[in-house]
């Protein structure tokens, strides 16, 4: 069962202590190989968003699975997704890096998440090959047929531990969707996204059951499915309800470190673990022969300073790590400007049930967003400029600004373009884009040259496709009060919209009212390029005062709270 790690730090530090003082001595020719005990330890990490270098960074993770092994514990260790991108060393070898670094420390399965397909579907079936150990993913569909086993069974310490692995539907527009299509705009994947959920039960059911049929003693669904209610009928609790035979669920997508023991169809319990993201913490769960299942959860690592530095350990993935960081130190740390005051994506204040800041730019405005959507405005040249939320991926401190913190910002190469819109469609996006709040989602739409105002006291009234992705309006709408250059917006009217192809050309996020738009402005320039010029020349290299408030100028108010 679940025991949450009270003392994280302390466990963290014996481990990292033993393992340093197991290697002294074997230096010495002191230590003899151990016997294993029969226990297995799954180490497990999800959403690491190319954060090999924080957190415990990934040669922390193997000191503790040396540690681990060195006590006689047989280890596995699997990666829940978003592994490949995020940071500007993803970019620069759009995933590459990453994967020849989960190559080092000799992950044993991983799964796709819905960022693993942001450098076009071609690459990641690249880096699929490149990798040395097996993806699996039981609802990743290409014209009907899974593209990777639906799960493995892996034999350690003389149990048979089955693997099935599950991506959340929300991918096909959470990712770009035309990645998932032909050449025909006709799509050729999918994720089993129907409407109901039960197309992707049946899927992970399937698989648990293929697992046990191969003489599985336990079997885990590697997830990255997560916990927002906007993402049901598709969330992990969704699943646990809708299934029998797992054992338990290590979870990502949704960046918490929640850990839960919920109900399954047969009113089992099963356990469902969370990490968070960036390597701030390593999630592991024991199985032994006589007890099964057993502790389940995760070591955290809140220190700035990585384990490395802390305890003085080195170890073979430390010399690897610190050659690919040196490769682009240069490039990363040029100077592009300077900020007197931080630019955020978070809520200053707000923390969730975990103490981890709130992603603000997620569901309601903030400076960086301010800041951003006026660079692609000027970029564009167009009356009004939009971003989604989840384009934006990290603050930036006070300081000098670095060509990496512009990266980090804006990971995902998206192109810059404009369109010409009705106002009814610039309506209907924008209450797709509030249509989960409170909640946070990546879809939420950030602005310039706009201002709107939307009332949370209203019920969503928005109707979707086959897809998942916005197919209409059917009532009251939350959105009111729109303003283009201090005028009301005039739905008849048509206005020029800037911001990335994602958005505006491939639906991306579900914003299908874009599709068809005619094309005013498309040269291929990217959004963290329009920033960087945006903080060079229009403004100087300083960013103003007028971005000082991290909650942004006013351009979204959201009522009725």
């Amino acid at each position: 069962m679940i025991r949450k790690a009270v003392s994280l730090l302390i466990a963290a530090a014996l481990i990292f202590c033993m393992s340093a003082c197991s290697e002294t001595k074997e230096k010495e020719g002191n230590t003899p190989q151990p016997e294993k005990n029969g226990e297995v330890v799954i180490l497990f990490t999800s959403d690491m968003h190319c954060g090999i270098d924080t957190g415990f960074r990934i040669d922390g993770l193997q000191q503790i699975r040396q540690s681990l092994e060195e006590q006689g514990y047989t280890t596995l260790l699997v990666d829940d997704g978003d592994a490949i991108q995020g940071e500007t060393i993803g970019v620069l070898t759009q995933g590459q890096a990453v994967t020849e670094m989960m190559n080092a420390v000799h992950y044993d399965a991983a799964i796709p998440g819905n960022h693993e397909f942001d450098y076009g579907m071609d690459r990641f079936m690249e880096l699929t090959e490149m990798a040395e150990f097996p993806y699996i993913c039981c609802n990743l569909m290409k014209n009907g047929e899974t593209v990777f086993p639906d799960h493995i069974v892996i034999e350690a310490a003389g149990m048979k531990i089955g693997f099935v692995g599950a991506v959340t539907p929300t991918t096909l527009y959470s990712s770009t969707p035309a990645y998932f299509q032909n050449e025909n705009g006709e799509y050729i994947y999918s994720f089993l996204q129907g409407d109901d959920g039960t197309a992707l039960y049946e899927a992970v059911q399937k698989a648990a059951d293929a697992a046990r049929k191969e003489g599985a003693d336990y079997v885990y669904l590697l997830a990255h499915l997560g916990n927002v209610a906007a993402w049901s009928p598709w969330t992990y609790a969704d699943v646990i309800s809708n299934t029998r035979g797992i054992d338990a669920v290590l979870d990502g997508h949704s960046h918490d470190t929640d850990q839960i023991v919920m109900k399954n169809m047969d009113d089992e319990d099963v356990v469902r673990s969370a990490c968070g993201t960036k390597l701030n913490c390593i999630g592991y769960s024991f199985i032994s022969p006589d007890k099964g299942v057993g502790k389940t959860g995760i070591w955290s690592w809140p220190n700035q300073d990585p384990p490395a530095q802390v305890f003085g350990f080195e170890n073979e993935i430390t010399g690897k790590l610190d050659a690919v960081l040196s490769e682009f130190k240069e490039t990363l740390e040029r100077t592009v400007a300077v900020t007197p005051f931080e630019l955020t994506i978070n809520d200053p204040v707000e923390k969730d049930s975990s103490g981890n800041p709130v992603r603000m730019v997620r569901r309601a405005e903030t400076n960086l967003a301010d800041l951003v959507t006026d660079a692609i405005r000027e970029a564009t040249g167009a009356q009004i400029a939009i971003l989604n939320g989840g384009s934006l991926r990290m603050s930036i401190p006070s300081g000098e600004i670095a060509y990496k913190d512009i990266i980090n910002v804006l990971p995902f190469c998206n192109s810059l373009c404009s369109v010409e819109l009705t106002g009814q469609q610039i309506l209907d996006a924008l209450e797709w884009g509030c249509r989960s709040l409170p909640d946070q989602a990546g879809g939420f739409l950030q602005v310039s040259g706009l201002s709107y105002e939307i009332d949370i006291s209203v019920t969503c009234s928005f109707i979707t496709d086959e897809n998942g992705m916005f197919a209409g309006v059917s009532g009251e709408r939350r959105v009111r009060n729109v303003t283009v250059a201090g005028e009301e917006i005039d739905p008849e009217k048509t206005y020029s919209v800037g911001s990335v192809d994602y958005i505006l050309l491939n639906c991306g996020d579900g914003y299908t009212m874009f599709k068809g738009a005619p094309v005013i402005f498309e040269n291929g320039k990217l959004d963290s390029q329009s920033f960087i010029d945006y903080l060079t020349v229009t403004l100087e290299g300083t960013v103003p005062d007028r971005y000082a408030d991290p909650y942004g100028s006013g351009r979204i108010k959201i009522i009725g709270q």
